[in-house]
């Protein structure tokens, strides 16, 4: 599948903004949708100003932009957030901004997408989930949470979609050099550019990926530590 009309959330910085710039050297036609558009550039693109945690307007927006692109045929939702907390922190206001845009923003978008693709009997749907979904984590409780449910999410359209003949993808892209990990050592993070080819790559297949081989099998042994081990385990 050759997508010639996509739509990126998130698409104006990190994996996002790179999914977009390849997407354009392909010559396909974007609509990006975010909330700081300096990092974007001068692309060529459909720019439209957007706080994914205003649900309310997402079905005239998302009606607004694919009439603009005259169809669609890739959704991208790489929207996240992820603040820094301490050890000791339980702090709700952060934790309910996660939700909003991890949680709540990627449904309220990804349901637009999907309804349209089911009818359509065509599309992809391309999700930005995380390994740190994979087990309940004692650094970033609600972060974990919101990744996790995102990967059932997916998961559950994935299977409702399958038989229409929709892609639906849930890619895990381990640490990268974004400014969402920008507090953490980046030394040993994936290029944002890497990352957005391995995940275009992806394009028509089925399921969950993890974008480096070495965390899937870490993914795969983390998923089965017994709830013991990881109480004392540092991560």
């Amino acid at each position: 599948m050759n997508p010639t009309r996509a739509i990126v959330i998130g698409g104006t910085s990190g994996i996002g903004l790179e999914i977009v710039r390849q997407l354009t050297d392909r010559g396909a036609k974007v609509a990006v949708v975010g909330r700081d558009f300096s990092e974007l550039g001068e692309f060529n693109v459909i720019q439209k100003l957007h706080d994914v945690k205003d649900t309310d307007a997402i079905p005239q927006v998302f009606l607004d932009l694919t009439d603009q692109l005259g169809g669609l045929d890739l959704f991208v939702y790489s929207a996240g957030v992820m603040p820094l907390m301490q050890p000791s922190e339980f702090d709700t206001p952060k934790d309910l901004e996660i939700i909003s845009v991890n949680v709540s923003g990627a449904v309220a978008w990804m349901n637009q997408a999907a309804s349209r693709f089911y009818g359509a009997q065509h599309g992809c749907l391309i999700a930005i989930g995380s390994v740190a979904g994979d087990r309940g984590r004692a650094g970033q409780p609600v972060y974990n949470a919101s990744k996790a449910f995102v990967h059932t999410y997916t998961e559950s359209l994935r299977n409702r979609l399958a038989r229409r003949g929709v892609s639906v993808i849930t890619v895990k892209p381990g640490p990268t050099r974004t400014r969402m990990t920008a507090y953490h050592d980046q030394s040993k993070m994936m290029d944002p550019a890497v990352a957005a080819s391995k995940v275009l790559r992806l394009i028509g297949r089925q399921g969950e990926f993890y974008l480096n081989p070495v965390h899937a099998l870490v993914g795969f042994v983390f998923r089965h530590i017994p709830g013991w081990l990881m109480r004392r385990i540092r991560i």
